[in-house]
């Protein structure tokens, strides 16, 4: 099955080792780029059957190409993608995931790929509309989706619910007839439940307060 593919990869190297690999298995590259303007620019122009991206690129060494994969994957709905990463990067591949009804989508893992005929298998399936994701993915993506609420104790619930009320540290004290001391060891029990980062306590607080809404 000879397919007209799209590689988006900002390693040079890399890069070209998978045209030569998907040359040598058949396919027909019609663009290989190294940052996630160029790859929507291409997939807009020769409307691929499938593309392969990378996730971290330029222009901000980011999320670019995982980014750009969802964006494509709106602007041309069922477009087969295949994401092709070192990492797993939770803010977009539960969108991408999710796109289409979780059809003609893959997100595979550089150093778990096994032999080539895996890889050159997934391709196939991506753009026959089958769905490959490495486990490694799909249990990060799981531990994501639980309610991050569940690890904080009943009265850290309370806590933080009238945190998000807009009530200070003494007022939460007088509330739940509990000493300051008490209060700020909740939050900071809170804090480091909800893995929040080492910043501001203020700035924590907020963080927090979003989460909470979230949930």
């Amino acid at each position: 099955m000879s397919l007209r593919l799209i590689v988006a990869e900002d390693a040079v190297l890399l890069r070209e080792g998978l045209v030569g690999l998907l040359q040598r298995v058949g396919h027909d590259i019609v663009a290989a780029v190294g940052d996630s303007d160029a790859l929507i620019s291409a997939t807009r122009t020769e409307r691929p059957d499938l593309i392969i991206t990378d996730v971290r690129m330029p222009p901000t060494l980011s999320d670019d190409g995982l980014r750009a994969a969802v964006q494509l994957r709106e602007e041309f709905p069922g477009l087969p993608v295949l994401v092709l990463s070192q990492y797993v990067e939770r803010s977009y591949a539960l969108g991408l995931l999710d796109s289409g009804g979780g059809t003609a989508v893959g997100y595979l893992l550089k150093e778990r790929i096994a032999a080539v005929a895996d890889f050159t298998n997934a391709i196939v399936q991506v753009a026959n509309g089958g769905t490959v994701v490495d486990p490694e993915v799909i249990q990060q993506l799981v531990r994501i989706r639980k309610d991050p609420l569940e690890a904080l104790s009943p009265r850290e619930h309370e806590v933080l619910g009238l945190i998000a009320q807009g009530h200070t540290n003494s007022t939460i004290a007088t509330r739940l007839f509990i000493s300051p001391a008490a209060v700020n060891k909740h939050i900071g029990n809170i804090f480091t439940k909800l893995d929040l980062p080492t910043t501001t306590d203020g700035h924590r607080r907020v963080l927090a307060v979003l989460t909470y809404l979230r949930s």
